[in-house]
């Protein structure tokens, strides 16, 4: 047997791969983290075990995943995006390797992907930023030394933040003395949901914007000049000659 770690996507149930989706609906078991992942992603389905992992720890959802090696039955494990990032699924992995179970990662459309979706631009412009840039704001769980958010915002690049809306008013406070109070920044909420939300504007009046909302947690933060950029290069990808 093997555990498919596999990607649902941001949330639109149309954004799994054709192959996330295949494995979904063959799979005889399914571990799905249901706080992130819509219930529609695994319509079709054929599992004879779907279990909602949501309020599951770690040592819970390994037991399920040996009891199914155990039975020589394939897992569906789905997470919400892509599981590559903040999916926690290293630790799994390394419980299954002590396990000597085989496993295999199926990718996944990420929330960043869906926010610069939603908003109709492209991250990466000629002159403007070819540099994006995937991070967190330290909360429960420290970050790195050198990965501190000041220290990454003296790139000036694109910049994707997850898991820090709650903190906004800090994350301003330590991007505008890189970027400037005047460079553009979204927040995404529920990026390809039904509900999705998108509130624009720059690092001087993003967070009364954002304070006048519900906003408080499930939210991509994108800030960076390729946002509302203007008389940029064309690139050289369809230049004649």
């Amino acid at each position: 047997m093997t555990v498919f770690f596999i990607g649902a996507g941001p949330g639109d149930p149309e954004l799994i791969t054709v192959k996330g989706q295949r494995l979904v609906r063959s799979c005889p078991v399914i571990l799905y983290a249901g706080s992130l992942v819509p219930a529609a992603v695994l319509d079709g389905h054929s599992a004879t075990q779907v279990v909602n992992t949501a309020e599951l720890d770690l040592d819970e959802i390994v037991a399920l995943l040996k009891n199914a090696h155990d039975n020589g039955q394939d897992v569906a494990r789905v997470h919400s995006g892509d599981p590559s990032l903040y999916g926690a699924i290293g630790e799994q992995i390394r419980r299954l390797c002590e396990l000597a179970i085989p496993y295999e990662i199926v990718p996944g459309v990420t929330a960043t992907a869906a926010c610069a979706a939603a908003l109709g631009c492209e991250l990466t412009l000629p002159g403007i930023s070819q540099t994006l840039i995937l991070t967190r704001y330290a909360t429960k769980t420290a970050m790195p030394q050198g990965e501190q958010l000041a220290d990454l915002a003296r790139h000036r690049a694109t910049m994707a933040i997850h898991l820090g809306v709650r903190h906004l008013a800090r994350i301003v406070d330590e991007l505008r003395p890189h970027y400037g109070g005047a460079c553009p920044i979204a927040v995404i909420y529920r990026a390809s949901w039904p509900d999705e939300e998108k509130i624009t504007g720059t690092l001087d009046d993003i967070l009364g914007k954002v304070q006048s909302t519900h906003i408080e947690r499930t939210a991509l933060i994108l800030v960076g000049e390729v946002l509302a950029a203007e008389g940029f290069a064309n690139s050289t990808l369809y230049a004649k000659g």
